[in-house]
């Protein structure tokens, strides 16, 4: 395909200076600074019920609720996501990624009112809904708009740093929530729960004079903006008649075309029929990753480290909240290693080593805490267990905290990546909700044998990701797209090399070599006029993609 590089430059076009003047890596520094406050956001509200689950004047306002009723107070948060996520499903794609991202922020800000101010266990289960809901939303979102606008060399690592902001929001949740454990009264748990809307400030103040992803408006016939997207974020010396611009555009619109005319109805998907683009598949692998992602178990303890502290190793409540602090220090400071690994290991080998490491950590966990009743070396079998809780969040912030956020981004076409995204996200929050609400009962039932669900689910994960699941590091986006067209109905991946190999499969960057070549010696061009750029509906949509395909 080839389109026109007679467009006058767009970004010239524009009154006044658009995202603040800001282009290139400032520009991207600043997105990056919204989705990973977002991340932050959800980390901090993760871990902050942690520590206030333990509080006693928290308890106390509540009526002291049971272990069951603790952990419906907490899960239900999760559930809250899981419709968050699945609205956006619905809705993301048509709203596109900055307003769902707004919409989340507002919704999440509402529940965190309601949990500042709630004085009965009705109105904080109201309140964790609400802000879950939101939430929902965002985690559903925010890896989208980053992956949409990062150049592929950045990608993961940009997605990852989400992921580490994600953990610094939960270190600092519990570093907040031990602090004020020494105050008396309600201040003790309200203002944790409050000072989460200094995140949502930060996200309304970004968000709106930021950029929208270029292959969203794109994709929605908003065709000189996506270009002026585009050019914004490639740099201040870039217009629209630059290579690497038309080559990006180009092969967005080409992915366009060819999505829509392939795309299936809903009811072919739920059939399978999908025209041999791995649609089915591809949703499952993004979701599964999300799935894994709670059934390696990290939220027995990123929920409840603390609880598990206390009654699995038996340390006193100072004691368990102060660990627990240091462990989201080494968790955090271990997370950035994840960076340097995610593109030079790989998703797949990230995600295999992961899981045997964690594998091993919940087995020597169980050994040691079913002698920490010991009378005569309990007291050492119980810090040998806690030790290995540290270890486990080692491999975790390492391998897992990010690969499982980023590949339903990168796995799923362009149609379907916000829906895929979505789903992928709903699929955590309801396993998520799952482990969190079994894990109080299955601590004080089942002690040091709980552990060992997850030690199986651990060892069962790392043959499955060897079998089924393809790299997605070191491509563009529309590369897997490719990788399906030419594999229709492909479930097995492991003896596909061009599917399980670490670095861009040299065919594909000498199709884009060519691609610009063709380009560069074609004196094809569309003439501006014939294209409509200023409606939003479906009949011009369709006529915009079929005028581009006639050149």
């Amino acid at each position: 395909m080839g389109y026109s590089d007679g467009i006058s430059s767009v970004s010239g076009n524009v009154k006044g200076r658009p995202y603040l003047g800001l282009t290139g890596t400032k520009l991207n520094a600043w997105v990056t600074v919204a989705c990973t406050t977002a991340m932050t956001l959800f980390g901090y509200d993760q871990g902050v019920f942690g520590g206030i689950i333990v509080t006693p004047s928290f308890l106390e306002t509540m009526g002291n609720p049971d272990p069951n009723l603790q952990g419906t107070i907490v899960s239900l948060y999760d559930i809250g996501c899981f419709f968050g996520a699945i609205s956006t499903f619905v809705f993301g794609e048509r709203l596109g990624r900055k307003k769902s991202l707004i919409i989340g922020v507002i919704i999440m800000s509402i529940g965190a009112i309601l949990q500042i101010t709630a004085f009965s266990v009705a109105q904080m289960i109201v309140a964790r809904l609400v802000t879950g809901f939101g939430n929902g939303i965002n985690t559903a979102t925010s890896p989208v708009w980053q992956s949409e606008t990062s150049k592929p060399t950045l990608r993961g690592k940009l997605v990852v740093l989400g992921m580490i902001m994600n953990v610094a929001g939960f270190s600092l949740s519990n570093w907040m929530t031990y602090g004020f454990s020494f105050l008396s009264g309600s201040i003790s748990w309200r203002f944790p729960i409050a000072f989460q809307l200094v995140f949502s400030v930060i996200m309304l103040a970004t968000i709106p004079w930021l950029p929208e992803s270029p292959r969203w408006l794109l994709a929605h016939g908003r065709y000189e903006e996506g270009v002026q997207v585009l050019v914004a974020l490639e740099g201040a010396h870039a217009t629209d008649k630059d290579e690497v611009i038309i080559n990006e555009r180009d092969k967005i619109l080409e992915a366009v075309r060819i999505e829509r005319e392939a795309s299936p109805s809903w009811r072919d998907i739920i059939k399978g029929n999908t025209g041999g683009t791995g649609m089915v598949s591809r949703l499952v692998l993004g979701a599964g990753t999300q799935w894994m992602q709670q059934l390696v178990g990290i939220n027995v303890t990123s929920y409840y480290l603390p609880l598990v502290l206390q009654n699995s190793v038996g340390l006193s409540n100072n004691l368990a909240r102060l660990l627990a602090a240091c462990n989201s220090v080494s968790y955090l400071a271990f997370s950035f290693f994840g960076i340097v690994l995610i593109e030079r290991a790989g998703r797949r080998r990230l995600m295999m080593w992961g899981a045997a490491g964690q594998c091993v950590c919940y087995i020597l966990i169980s050994g040691l805490l079913s002698q920490a009743s010991n009378p005569v070396n309990g007291t050492k079998f119980g810090a040998g267990a806690t030790a290995f809780f540290f270890v486990y969040y080692v491999f975790f912030g390492i391998c897992w905290q990010g690969v499982p956020w980023l590949y339903p981004a990168e796995i799923n076409s362009l149609s379907m990546r916000t829906k895929g995204a979505a789903l992928g996200t709903a699929s955590n929050w309801m396993s998520n909700y799952i482990v969190v609400q079994i894990t109080p009962t299955g601590i004080a039932s089942l002690g040091w044998r709980f552990y060992l669900i997850w030690m199986v689910f651990n060892a069962v994960f790392v043959p499955l990701i060897w079998l089924v699941y393809p790299e997605t590091a070191n491509r563009e986006l529309e590369d897997i797209d490719i990788l399906y067209r030419e594999n229709k109905s492909m479930i097995v991946v492991f003896n596909n090399k061009d599917a399980i190999q670490i670095e861009r499969p040299q065919r594909f960057i000498d199709a884009d070599k060519e691609r610009i070549d063709k380009l560069a010696h074609s004196d094809t061009q569309v003439d501006k006029s014939t294209i409509s750029v200023t409606s939003d509906s479906k009949e011009a949509k369709a006529d915009n993609v079929e005028k581009l395909e006639q050149v």
